[in-house]
């Protein structure tokens, strides 16, 4: 396990824009590997097919991974990411390797850290291992059934468990950084955030995370449907190393949302596109020299803090993108707002300036008998036309609540939320999760990809649970509704209400939950 580097990277960050490697992809394809070049001996007898699983070379062939890690090194690059972009059980599981995923983190992090520290100590600059976790093929927001836009082909629960599994692996092996990446569906990163969290709380220390998110086609949106600055405010909460974009654009493509990216965001930056779009054999065209014009113009307009390449791009691309930055000046790290920030695909800031902001009731079982009628009789569609009219009639947030006796609470909170989220014209806006029970916040807090609002905890049960339920708040990503209740009760005099807001707000703000983020109901 590798020393904590945090402060090193973080003055190196203020000095000067960092390099990150390129496409592993791309350079596996140059040595035009067979089945049993993947293979190796080890797996010579494997029943399915293996071609093409890129993260099992670290086992069969590990020599020509460490000669493309060695090759981007020698192009200058400071940061290398390891060869796991598909090593959780989840992505190994398509080839029946799902039980090699630890080891395959281990062997990634480990061989990429012999090489850095090869070249350290020959250079005599410091070289730094980004752990990468890659986004697996299954998607926690999205269906993959055009037929039953409620189903889902993972859980939050087994992200987290499998994401667990990855990031110890990476960091056994010796990774400085832990590097979410190519994140096409928001819910499936905030699953590997918590699951690095529940690392830190286990490893009783943190390690720098970096987030790289991926806008997929022209709509500026991420494949889950998300605007770049939605994304950043869904994420923000992790306090990233970096927050940056990649993959599936070309410079050219992707210069407006790191742009925006730069504008949104509090902390530093990064990017690594591909080569420019695929050509119509699935190949890149974008030359070193043209691309390190246009991604030097992103560090000399102040956009980012480290660049790469991603897929198409080569040790060349690498090295004419460093000499494009060299003497470039890092963008500056923008100092936190302060400023509450919600999302659902688009955001919704909450500042001074704003007016009163519109929560629609209306998908709330105790508070309307229409809705309670149609989810007790399981008239989901009807149900989502409600959520729909809220938002097109000004609703800024939509309240959702499934607290009755006669129903599954959990249940319907999450087959509500998950069908919401296939709905763009209903999922644009902020949710606030509506219970007095934790355990149904906590399933809807597993639903949302965006920032939204828990309504409601309390003193009621006492402080350790109260910071418990605030600590998990934070953790993933959400804001908080605080009663004015204590372990005596509701407040019933302006003194009392006064006293117990004041009370769960130091002890809210003693745990770093965000003060923007606390909203007091005095009743």
């Amino acid at each position: 396990m590798q020393a904590d580097r945090t402060e090193e990277l973080r003055d190196l960050l203020e000095t000067r824009i960092l390099l990150l490697d390129g496409a592993m992809g791309t350079m596996v394809q140059k040595h035009k590997l067979q089945e049993a070049d993947y293979r190796g001996t080890r797996f010579a007898d494997w029943a399915s097919d293996v071609k093409g699983n890129n993260d099992l070379l670290l086992l069969s062939k590990p020599e020509i991974i460490r000669g493309i890690h060695a090759a981007y090194l020698d192009a200058g690059a400071d940061i290398i990411e390891t060869n796991t972009f598909n090593a959780t059980r989840v992505s190994q599981g398509e080839y029946g390797m799902q039980d090699l995923a630890y080891e395959l983190n281990v062997a990634g992090a480990r061989l990429a850290r012999e090489v850095c520290d090869e070249f350290a100590a020959k250079t005599g600059r410091p070289r730094f291992v980004a752990g990468v976790l890659g986004p697996t093929s299954r998607t926690a927001s999205l269906s993959p059934d055009v037929n039953d836009p409620g189903f889902r082909n993972i859980t939050f629960d087994a992200l987290v468990a499998d994401y667990i599994e990855s990031a110890k692996g990476l960091v056994e092996g010796g990774a400085d950084i832990l590097m979410v990446e190519t994140i096409f569906d928001t819910l499936n990163a905030k699953a590997a955030l918590f699951a690095i969290e529940r690392l830190f709380d286990e490893a009783g220390r943190r390690w720098p995370v970096m987030i790289s998110g991926t806008i997929t086609d022209a709509s500026g949106r991420t494949l889950s449907g998300q605007t770049t600055e939605a994304f950043w405010d869904s994420l923000a909460h992790t306090n990233p190393l970096t927050i940056g974009l990649n993959c599936a654009l070309g410079a050219k493509e992707l210069r407006q949302y790191v742009e925006e990216m730069a504008r949104v965001s509090e902390t530093w930056r990064s990017a690594h596109p591909n080569a420019g779009l695929p050509n119509a054999f699935g190949e890149y065209d974008d030359t070193p020299e043209n691309m390190a014009r246009q991604v030097g113009e992103w560090a000399q307009s102040g956009f980012v803090n480290i660049v790469g390449g991603c897929c198409g791009t080569t040790p060349d691309h690498i090295k004419a993108i460093g000499e494009a930055v060299a003497s470039v000046k890092p963008a500056y790290r923008p100092k936190k707002s302060h400023v509450m920030h919600l999302s659902g695909l688009e955001p919704l800031a909450i500042s001074d300036d704003s007016l009163f902001v519109n929560v629609g009731e209306r998908t709330n079982v105790t508070g309307s008998r229409v809705f309670a009628k149609m989810i007790l009789e399981g008239r989901f569609d009807d149900a989502l036309a409600v959520a729909r009219q809220q938002v097109e009639n000004g609703a800024q947030i939509i309240d959702i609540n499934m607290d009755e006796a006669m129903l599954d609470s959990q249940a319907a909170m999450e087959r509500f939320l998950k069908l919401i989220a296939s709905e763009p014209d209903i999922a644009r806006v902020p949710v606030m999760i509506d219970s007095s029970k934790w355990e149904v916040i906590e399933t809807g807090l597993k639903c949302l990809q965006g920032k939204g609002i828990v309504n409601s905890i309390s003193l009621k049960e006492g402080e350790a649970k109260f910071l418990e339920q605030a600590r998990l708040v934070m953790r993933y990503g959400a804001a908080a509704v605080v009663m004015a209740f204590d372990e005596k009760g509701q407040a019933d005099t302006y003194q009392r209400k006064i006293e117990i807001c004041e009370r769960a707000y130091k002890l809210l703000t003693g745990i770093g939950f965000p003060p923007e983020d606390i909203i007091f109901d005095p009743n």
